[in-house]
């Protein structure tokens, strides 16, 4: 058994490679080997999303604060609020974040295959983002 206690992880930035605007991650755990899983909770402040990206084994979203957006490729922009529980098929490219006026907390599951649990991609628009 492994305990982490809360606050012994530090939060990090949200590089601008894969973000765009403010956004906090704070890690919450990555199991070990033969495990895959890995899991953040990560806030974004208004208007801050995520580049367009997609997950190996898939990915799901518990938003646990605030409203925020959701997009898959070809599909319209979802609002996120808490209690809401979002998949992400594997390989389907997708982003997500804050709404334009309400930051939004999330916490973010994925699995790693072949040690990758994430492959970004172009950074969404404003006129994406807007639904424009």
């Amino acid at each position: 058994m492994e305990i982490r206690r809360s606050g012994s992880q530090p939060s990090g930035k949200g590089p601008a490679d894969w973000f765009r605007g403010a956004v906090r991650i704070d890690p919450l755990f990555q199991a070990p080997e033969p495990a895959r899983m890995q899991c953040a909770s990560v806030t974004f402040e208004p208007g801050a999303r995520t580049a367009w990206h997609r997950h190996p084994l898939g990915q799901t979203l518990i938003v646990t604060a605030g409203c925020g957006r959701a997009q898959r490729w070809g599909g319209e922009i979802e609002e996120i609020r808490p209690g809401d529980v979002v998949w992400f098929e594997p390989g389907e490219k997708h982003w997500h974040g804050a709404g334009p006026e309400t930051a939004v907390t999330h916490i973010a599951i994925q699995e790693r295959l072949d040690g990758k649990a994430v492959d970004w991609l172009e950074q969404v628009s404003d006129e994406q983002y807007q639904g424009t």
